[in-house]
């Protein structure tokens, strides 16, 4: 019979980092939302956001953070500003094989996540503040960081 689990309870501390014998507590969070980490678990798809360093499981596995790619060609946006909204259209894939699995809209003190499913029409609606960078998940081209939601292509522009 294992201890561990029960040592972890106890404690209160991640069982892998116990075991490792190394517990490592992060730096304070700072609160600047601008240094957002994105994170998705390989085996269920699960979707986790961090403001500062973290060690995050899923599915019994240790996830690393996702870093931005250099594949914007990739993944051609288009943004309309309707009502109070930005209305985000991507020409991209949305196969079971290759599809955008998410888009965040990050501003201030915001986080605004949409979860994208294969099949799906590929759009989102943000609420319109300017300034603010979005991030698009690809499950083969990885993320995307548009460091202003300026850089689309505005629909008035085609």
């Amino acid at each position: 019979m294992s201890l561990w689990p029960e040592l972890s309870a106890i404690l209160d501390v991640d069982m892998v980092q116990l075991m490792e014998g190394e517990i490592t507590p992060n730096k304070p969070d700072s609160g600047n939302i601008d240094k957002v980490r994105f994170y998705v678990c390989p085996t269920c798809g699960n979707i986790l956001v961090s403001t500062g360093s973290a060690s995050i499981l899923c599915c019994g596995r240790k996830l690393e953070q996702i870093l931005p790619t250099d594949s914007s060609d990739a993944i051609k946006i288009t943004v309309e500003e309707i009502d109070t909204d930005y209305f985000v259209t991507f020409d991209h894939p949305m196969a079971k094989e290759h599809y955008i699995s998410f888009v965040a809209y990050i501003k201030s003190d915001r986080v605004f996540l949409n979860r994208l499913y294969p099949e799906q029409s590929p759009t989102c609606r943000f609420p319109l503040t300017k300034g603010g960078k979005l991030y698009v998940y690809c499950i083969k081209h990885g993320l995307v960081v548009y460091s202003d939601i300026r850089q689309a292509r505005f629909r008035n522009e085609l």
